[in-house]
């Protein structure tokens, strides 16, 4: 049996060997929660007699312009963003992705500091199938309180059918989220601590990433308050509208 002093020396030289590395950026992790927040919200407000708020569809309403503005600043940030919050940075091709999968398996899947292939392809799916909802949610209306701003616009055929598009894909986003939760589970179980990760953004590894990037150069403040404005600027239009 080892002594204590053995352990104290293994455990010192195992952090001593651990690499931090600055993932997830400040505007990242305000992203991930919020939009976490807004969906509860929008759900909470649908599936349930939604109090103690007054008007439940307004509120429901109000939580999909949230996650429009949300929505748009990613996508911003996806492109113009710090190195690990680049679109470019997290999705990989079909080879790749099933090479990842196959090893993922098997348990010898390497570690990544930004999203896994698999990762990548479920935020890119888990974010189309939010925007699909919110922006089809603009279209609807209850027929007696509440009227979405774009309601009626492209006259009563889309009206028709926009109920039930938004109906079936609230199904498959709670299937998408579902899988997304089951992902985090299955990395906690492999020992990545992932939810710690997006709270400060920092990510520990004993070996270098697969992804592992130098730090790019950027103007990022100035993108931030540009890519911040237009998003606060449609949903703030959605809102007041």
């Amino acid at each position: 049996m080892r002594n204590s002093t053995s352990m104290t020396i293994e455990d010192s030289l195992m952090q001593s060997r651990t690499t931090r590395i600055a993932v997830w950026d400040r505007l990242i992790r305000l992203f991930h929660w919020s939009l976490l927040a807004a969906v509860v919200i929008s759900f909470y407000t649908t599936k349930t007699t939604g109090a103690p708020f007054l008007f439940p569809i307004e509120v429901h309403a109000q939580a999909g312009y949230i996650i429009i503005g949300l929505l748009v600043f990613r996508f911003i940030w996806g492109l113009v963003g710090t190195t690990y919050a680049r679109f470019s940075s997290f999705l990989y091709g079909p080879k790749t992705t099933a090479h990842y999968a196959k090893a993922l398996v098997m348990r010898r899947a390497p570690r990544y500091a930004s999203h896994n292939p698999l990762g990548g392809w479920m935020v890119v799916l888990l974010l189309l199938s939010l925007g699909f909802q919110a922006l089809s949610g603009l279209f609807l209306s209850d027929d007696i309180f509440f009227q979405a701003p774009l309601y009626g616009l492209f006259g009563p055929a889309l009206g028709d059918v926009m109920p039930r598009l938004h109906s079936l894909n609230s199904d498959l986003l709670l299937i998408l989220i579902g899988l997304h939760l089951a992902g985090l589970v299955w990395h906690t179980l492999q020992g990545e601590r992932l939810v710690p990760a997006m709270l400060t953004g920092v990510k520990r590894f004993t070996n270098a990433p697969a992804d592992e990037k130098p730090a790019v150069s950027r103007a990022h403040k100035r993108y931030a308050i540009g890519a911040l404005l237009i998003a606060a600027g449609i949903s703030g239009w959605l809102w007041f509208y």
